[in-house]
């Protein structure tokens, strides 16, 4: 359950190609690389427990530094590559990296980093694919390192950071194990238990790598022996160019993906093979029923959704047929037992909207706690059950056990002391053919405190205006009560999504509220 073994039985079996370049890296390369990142951060002086920072756009280094500070015993911080200096520093000396890794197509962000005299804790910096001033050559510190393990190889994980969508971000840490390098974790187990994951998989990952899902499920596809395909950037035609030029078995998305692809041409969808498609895995964000229906009908009972968080604290899915039998729901529990509750703690009958919990499988086990943040982490857990704890969204159970989201709790608009959780109204916008992506938020109000408003992005630009506007409107109304559906909409030319599908509804909100007071975060 490592490279290192495939690197012995199938040296030659390529660990990940990617998309655009079409580089490959075998399991022996990858192998030796990451035993050579390995010797370099304990020549630095990093030791099991230290942390290293990765501030890269998806590329063929990314993977081997990932598994060099795995097989170091070391957390390993992803960052995203769209972050500004600010926010990059912020998590680089929250996070306590002594060593910080970028590219060179990240350049501009990371000189910017050093005149103002930023990440000051992290001494030892190295750029990719060409050196700038104050960083060291990355290719050429690695080859100058021997390319067999370290001595005291254990194992390392990653400590990822909340996406910032209500807040600023929080680390992720989970105590190491201390255990060999090539221990079991159990996303490995229930990838092949749930998904069929195994050496033959062939894994199409479109997303940046960056981010939980995208990273995990690379290296449990590389723990298995398998074959990663790594785009570069989201192109929804070239997604389907690569299913059919490598016969993907295996691939993971999120919702705004789905409907990229769907608004493409019909003879584009069509020209494409993806009858390969065993399994095609969604979540990090809520799929409109819509969409999902269309998915179903095109790629076939393939698509696999899940519920869970990097805080890895629970974790619901569910297969196609299920989907079907109970349409909107992300699933049953399968990892920590879902209770719904109210805000002073107390369980809600079903079918009743309350903030989600998991209830722990072993109140024993270790868990996780964000870095640095003693209230988050209290905030996380259940008032009178310290072994439940929430990702802080709001949901419902159905008679059968079967888990729907409705919301982020910071999201709910409260509107004359109407709670109102806008993905409903949203789930519908992105259904009309105009629409290419939208947000529905709360935004001030002298009489109700909160009014609904829809801020659209149109397929074309050229439709924005009063007309389209009081269509959108009147299509909402058609299908949800009147004070779930935006009393407005504005439009943009681009939403601030995060590339893994989240909405920084944070962003768009703060246009609104200015100094206005607001409960929501």
């Amino acid at each position: 359950m490592h490279p290192f073994h495939h690197a012995a039985n199938a040296p030659d079996r390529p660990a990940y190609i990617m998309a655009n370049t079409g580089e490959t890296v075998t399991y022996k390369e990858l192998d030796e690389r990451s035993n050579q990142v390995a010797q370099l951060l304990r020549s630095l002086g990093l030791k099991t427990g230290d942390a290293i920072a990765i501030f890269m756009e998806n590329n063929a280094r990314y993977l081997e530094l990932c598994w060099g500070a795995q097989r170091a015993g070391l957390y390993f911080t992803c960052i995203s590559s769209r972050l500004t200096p600010s926010e990059i520093d912020y998590i680089v000396e929250d996070c306590g990296a002594k060593a910080f890794f970028t590219s060179k197509a990240l350049a501009a962000t990371a000189k910017d980093l050093l005149a103002k005299n930023l990440i000051k804790g992290a001494k030892h910096r190295y750029m990719i694919g060409g050196a700038e001033a104050g960083y060291s050559a990355y290719e050429e510190a690695r080859d100058a390192m021997p390319k067999t393990p370290i001595a005291d190889e254990t194992a390392g994980t990653d400590m990822l950071y909340s996406s910032g969508t209500t807040g600023r971000p929080k680390g992720i840490r989970i105590p190491l194990s201390g255990g060999p390098i090539d221990e079991v974790p159990g996303l490995v187990m229930l990838a092949q238990a749930l998904y069929g994951f195994d050496g033959d998989t062939v894994y199409l990952s479109p997303a940046p790598l960056y981010h939980a899902a995208p990273l995990r499920y690379n290296m449990t596809v590389q723990r298995l022996g398998g074959t990663c395909i790594v785009m570069e950037h989201f192109d929804e035609e070239q997604a389907l160019q690569l299913i059919e030029k490598y016969k993907v078995t295996h691939s993971q998305w999120v919702p705004t993906m789905f409907v990229r692809m769907l608004k493409l041409p019909e003879e584009v969808r069509k020209k494409y093979d993806v009858s390969s498609l065993e399994c095609a895995i969604h979540a990090a964000a809520p799929c409109p029923v819509p969409v999902k229906e269309q998915m179903i009908e095109w790629w076939g009972p393939v698509i696999h959704e899940y519920y869970a968080g990097s805080e890895g604290n629970g974790f619901c899915a569910l297969n196609s047929e299920e989907w079907l039998q109970h349409k909107g729901s992300v699933g049953k529990a399968l990892l920590g037992k879902v209770h719904i509750c109210d805000d002073e703690g107390n369980e809600l009958p079903v079918g009743e909207a309350g903030t989600i919990y998991f209830e722990a499988d072993d109140p024993n086990a270790p868990q996780f706690q964000y870095y640095n943040d003693e209230k988050k982490t209290r905030d996380s857990r259940h008032p009178k059950h310290k072994h439940w704890t929430t990702l802080g969204d709001i949901g419902r159970l159905d008679e059968d056990g079967y888990l729907y989201l409705t919301d982020r709790k910071a999201f709910m608009i409260i509107s004359g002391g109407v709670n109102i959780y806008p993905q409903e109204a949203e789930n519908l916008l992105i259904t009309h053919p105009k629409v290419a992506d939208v947000a529905v938020i709360g935004v001030p109000n002298p009489d109700f405190g909160e009014e609904v408003k829809a801020i659209v992005q149109p397929m074309d630009w050229a439709d924005a205006g009063p007309e389209l506007e009081e269509e959108l409107i009147a299509f909402c109304q058609s299908e949800l009560s009147k004070i779930k559906c935006p009393r407005s909409v504005d439009f943009d030319k681009e939403l601030p999504r995060h590339p893994t599908g989240k909405l920084y509804k944070r962003l768009i909100r703060d246009k609104y509220w200015g100094n206005h007071d607001s409960k929501i975060v």
